[in-house]
């Protein structure tokens, strides 16, 4: 049976202009709000159910890029998903995605890997190209292992990791998904470094000690395993998104993907059900329209870049007690949208659990 848990978050978004960027006068006109060229940054959005079922997300805040030159930038106090009681009932109470600076007592990292600040933005250049960043380091904790230390939950590190995207013109989009080390739970208990997959190629993990993100009914700890798949977005629909995060007539992306199916099954070994839960780290994405040309950039002492105007519509957005059709492979979710310093608030519906198997064994 399937369980509905509805959340609206409003997730403010806050734009800094690129003071002291040369920018000539013609040039301080503010690109078209729906068609111009535009980045979207977002550490960490997390959709609960089958692909293309109708289904649920949580999106942590999502950056957009300002309409005149200039970035909006993650605060700081982001630093887990979820990070209060509202995400954690959204996301099913057992995961969490550890993504900025821990306390000493609260280390989820195997032992050399840096507390360190994220860095993730969406700009506008001033030569109106726009661009994006998502950097830090990812860990994925199940908090039903119930281990002694937080380390001893984390299943899956994404140490070093970078995404990015350029939109410099119609024949210069470019997109990159980087990590230093991967590392993964092993089958004896400990964290181990496995290479990275390179290109389009990805990473397939069978049995891992990894259960659903939410209580199920008999679910049995011992028995219960998932399976994993890690990958870099390639394609815009591979994120996952808000409606008003958009693409264009030319756009780039970037993200590292993770899958997981979780075979849920009761003390006995019979398989109560499989949930499947798409998780997209640093997803990032830039558009421009058709015969777009950058600015040049001014010389020093022209014009400097001021703060981005504020759109004065705003679309309504799916907010209802069932969730939406989606389109796509399932990744795109309608939401509300308003606004605050020029940036867009985003809301996030979430459906958890996975559909029901026939109870058997294996």
């Amino acid at each position: 049976m399937t369980r509905l848990v509805t959340k609206a978050a409003a997730l403010a978004i806050a734009v800094v202009p690129l003071a002291g960027v040369g920018v000539a006068g013609a040039q301080t006109q503010a690109v078209d709000e729906k068609t111009g060229p535009v980045s979207f940054a977002n550490i960490a959005s997390v959709r609960i159910g089958d692909e293309g079922q109708r289904g649920g997300a949580l999106i942590t805040e999502t950056q957009r890029s300002p309409l005149l030159p200039g970035q909006s930038k993650l605060g700081a106090d982001r630093v887990s998903v979820p990070k209060d009681d509202g995400e954690r009932a959204t996301f099913g109470g057992h995961y969490r995605i550890d993504l900025g600076r821990y306390s000493p007592s609260q280390n989820p990292y195997p032992p050399g890997v840096p507390s360190r600040d994220h860095n993730v933005f969406a700009a506008l250049q001033a030569t109106t190209v726009p661009t994006a960043v998502a950097e830090t380091n990812y860990a994925l904790r199940d908090t039903w292992q119930s281990g002694t230390k937080p380390a001893d939950n984390t299943v899956l590190v994404l140490e070093g990791a970078k995404t990015s995207v350029d939109c410099t013109g119609p024949a210069k989009l470019s997109a990159a998904s980087a990590v230093a080390r991967l590392w993964v739970r092993q089958a004896g208990g400990g964290l181990g470094i496995v290479p990275v997959p390179g290109g389009n190629a990805g990473l397939q993990l069978a049995n891992l000690r990894l259960g659903p993100p939410g209580d199920v009914t008999n679910a049995d700890q011992a028995t219960t395993v998932s399976d994993l798949k890690l990958t870099r977005v390639a394609a815009f629909d591979q994120l996952i998104r808000q409606d008003g995060w958009r693409g264009g007539d030319h756009t780039a992306a970037a993200g590292w993907r993770v899958e997981i199916t979780t075979h849920v099954k009761d003390a006995q070994g019979a398989a109560l059900q499989d949930v499947k839960t798409t998780i997209v780290l640093g997803g990032v994405s830039c558009s421009i329209p058709k015969g777009f040309v950058a600015k040049a950039a001014a010389p020093a002492g022209g014009t400097a870049a001021t703060q981005a105007t504020v759109p004065t519509q705003v679309p309504a957005g799916y907010l209802g007690a069932a969730a939406p059709a989606t389109d796509g492979d399932g990744s795109r979710v309608p939401l509300g949208l308003g606004l605050l310093f020029g940036g867009v608030f985003f809301a996030a519906v979430a459906l958890l659990l996975g559909r029901r198997r026939k109870t058997g064994s294996g």
